[in-house]
């Protein structure tokens, strides 16, 4: 997991540049969980990092472990029906179609990470690069995404371009190789849920 720390000190060191340019044009706090609900696809190397947070919790506290537990299960009986991928393990598929029907489905299901009253994300040290990532406009690759809605309000374009940040995926994109030539599926993508649990 050494590669993986150094692929999170480069990914937080830049979103952390860009968050400082931001100032206060960036909203996200503790208690803000616009990106904690609603399912989306993570890796399979997200998926080995949240496994690895909750040991470490439930080591260190494990009553608060067993209520992510609890959530993360609640979470992936609700959603093995109509699962886009195999409900037994989680994997999605790359049915474009059948995963935004899914995503729309299950689109105001809180994430099991989410702390129900205090709105924190109770894993965020292991947190998916998604989660890293929304907030601040990013490009990745070729693509410029948008900050989260809740950012940059009434901002002019410039602004918003003036802050963005690049992100490099190269090295997440060399271990994800590493991981498929140990055996990953070829679809290496599961949910937040499904991670936890153990699937």
């Amino acid at each position: 997991m050494r590669d993986d720390t150094r692929l999170l000190r480069r990914l937080d060191r830049a979103l952390s540049a860009g968050v400082r340019r931001a100032g206060d044009r960036i909203a996200c706090r503790v208690g803000c969980t616009e990106c904690c609900v609603g399912p989306f696809p993570i890796t399979l190397l997200d998926a080995r990092r949240l496994a690895e947070g909750l040991r470490a919790l439930r080591a260190d506290d494990p009553s608060r472990a067993a209520a992510i537990e609890r959530r993360a299960l609640a979470g992936v009986r609700a959603m093995q029906r109509l699962f886009p991928g195999d409900p037994a393990t989680g994997r999605l598929n790359e049915d474009e179609a059948a995963r935004d029907r899914f995503f729309e489905r299950h689109e105001s299901r809180p994430c099991p990470a989410l702390h129900p009253r205090t709105g924190a994300c109770e894993l965020y040290e292991a947190r998916p690069l998604t989660c890293r990532t929304f907030g601040p406009p990013v490009r990745i690759g070729r693509e410029n995404l948008p900050p989260c809605r809740l950012c940059f309000v009434g901002a002019r374009p410039r602004e918003v371009a003036r802050c963005r940040v690049a992100i490099d995926v190269g090295l997440e994109d060399r271990l994800l190789r590493r991981m498929q030539r140990a055996g990953m599926p070829a679809v290496p993508e599961t949910l937040v849920a499904f991670a936890l649990v153990g699937r």
